[in-house]
């Protein structure tokens, strides 16, 4: 009989938490973030075809502080889960495959993510203008 106090395969116990592991969770979650806000932009569009009291009903919605804190994590969400598909794309045709670029990708993801989710609200908040 084999030892029982082995793990049965490997996990977070065995490993040491890096980048990589960060990373696929988190792209992981944002997609099912994107799928769930998805809905919510459908209903979105719902409310502004209907127009009149339902549409008032869905911006004073996205108006309010919850409102606000959800459309910061679907966009927050959105341009993660860009820019690290690009990753994974880059992947697909053969570049970055070694460990340093591997974490030095990582890092711009998550760093290119904070800038770019920064200037669109900076801009949504301004009028666009």
């Amino acid at each position: 009989m084999a030892n029982r106090e082995r793990p049965l395969s490997p996990h977070l116990q065995v490993y040491r938490w890096q980048i990589t592991m960060t990373m696929s969770i988190l792209h992981r979650t944002t997609g099912i973030i994107l799928f769930v806000g998805a809905f919510a932009l459908a209903w979105w569009l719902l409310a502004a075809a209907a127009g009149g009291d339902v549409y008032a009903t869905a911006a004073a919605c996205l108006a309010s502080p919850f409102g606000k804190i959800a459309l910061f994590g679907f966009s927050l969400s959105l341009v993660y889960h860009l820019l690290n598909g690009i990753r994974h794309m880059l992947w697909d045709i053969g570049w970055g495959f070694e460990l340093p670029e591997v974490y030095r990708s990582g890092y711009a993801v998550a760093g290119l993510t904070v800038v770019l989710t920064a200037l669109i609200w900076f801009f949504a908040l301004r009028g666009g203008a």
